[in-house]
């Protein structure tokens, strides 16, 4: 027993001592400070939200550190697997897509009496696909081709656009801020975002008047014009949302004593409003030291990127980046009544088995892109 402890020991050193332990440690601060918001949150209720996030990050976790020992090289070559999940799970939620209560979506489906987001999982494929094309396109030289431009502009419009008619709005836009940051690192011309930010300003009206529904068109609405009759309706969540975080002052009134969070005024506090939770009972200080969390881990990540070994590897950790700050200023913006309310997670700390799980997967790319770039 003693020989198979020293082995495990052995192996746990080996691997500490290629893999980022302060990228760890910081994965570590935000997931801890996540399952106490969400067991504080779910005071309120009967269904427990901990026992799905702690399970998923078990799963994540696991999963993390395997992804971090193959060689990411390894998905570069394989590629269009990943394409292929991804076109596979939009495919599902077609065919068997439900809608969840507290949405008004078809974008999740069940498995055994589970409730699962394809489109979560779709971001890491997507993330794979798309800096295979841009590495590809570096390496040939085709960066500033037109014709490879707008291909790479198709790579990204096909998931926007199905996951859109899917009814989420929330994932189409995170998709195309990933697909923004990412080839604008990888360096597409200002003149397609100029020509593509013009198409945006004409097709405005249009997008207005045909292709929101009454309910989206509100959302926008709601935020310049918040007299009673929109605190009641579309505006009351982010009214109650932002009451919740002033309840809480510069210092919170303590984990597990928010009187709001107790009574569950603020509606979807467990997944899209849990910062109005961290508001209430870590209070200003405890929200600055959060997001002072998530800012060193997006530099963190953004380090990594320029210290990869391949144009492939800054991709994934580019994607990655990309991911967490669109989700991140989305979601606070939605929080604090900046944006409209468009569905989207705070990263690590909304409740939800699937984002997490992806998260977590995500940052095993990290560290198998920080290992073999040191190893090279």
């Amino acid at each position: 027993m003693k020989q198979f402890f020293q082995f495990v020991y052995g192996k746990i050193s080996d691997y500490l001592a290629y893999t980022d332990k302060f990228l760890w440690l910081l994965i570590i601060g935000l997931n801890a400070l996540s399952l106490l918001l969400i067991a504080s949150m779910q005071r309120a209720g009967e269904y427990n939200y901990l026992r799905i996030q702690a399970a998923a990050l078990i799963i994540g976790a696991v999963g993390a550190v395997i992804l971090s020992c193959i060689d990411y090289s390894f998905l570069e070559r394989c590629w269009w697997i990943a394409g292929i999940i991804g076109m596979g799970l939009i495919a599902l939620v077609f065919l068997f897509g439900i809608r969840v209560e507290g949405t008004d979506d078809m974008a999740w489906i069940n498995i055994g009496g589970y409730s699962l987001q394809p489109s979560e999982l779709v971001k890491i494929c997507f993330i794979i696909t798309l800096s295979a094309h841009i590495s590809y396109l570096v390496k040939k030289d085709r960066m500033k081709s037109f014709v490879q431009v707008m291909l790479l502009g198709l790579h990204g419009t096909v998931p926007v656009l199905l996951i859109h008619l899917q009814g989420d709005d929330g994932s189409a836009l995170i998709f195309a801020l990933i697909f923004l940051i990412m080839t604008f690192a990888g360096g597409v011309q200002i003149r397609y975002y100029l020509l593509g930010i013009l198409a945006l300003s004409l097709s405005a009206p249009f997008v207005w008047t045909s292709v929101l529904n009454d309910d989206q068109r509100n959302r926008f609405l709601v935020l310049l014009n918040l007299d009673e009759n929109a605190k009641t309706v579309y505006g009351w969540q982010q009214y109650q949302g932002k009451l919740s975080i002033a309840a809480g002052g510069y210092t919170g009134q303590g984990l597990f004593k928010g009187q709001r969070v107790g009574y569950a005024i603020v509606p979807e506090q467990e997944n899209d409003f849990i910062f109005t939770v961290a508001g209430e009972e870590l209070g200003f200080i405890g929200c600055c030291f959060i997001l002072l969390l998530f800012l060193v881990m997006l530099l963190r990540i953004f380090y990594k990127s320029a210290a990869a070994r391949d144009e492939f590897g800054q991709n994934l950790c580019i994607g990655v980046f990309a991911l967490i700050l669109s989700q991140v200023a989305v979601n606070i913006g939605m929080v604090l009544g900046f944006l409209p309310v468009v569905g989207v997670t705070l990263p690590f700390f909304s409740a939800g088995g699937t984002s997490l799980l992806v998260l977590m997967l995500c940052m095993g790319l990290i560290q198998s892109v920080h290992i073999y770039s040191l190893n090279t």
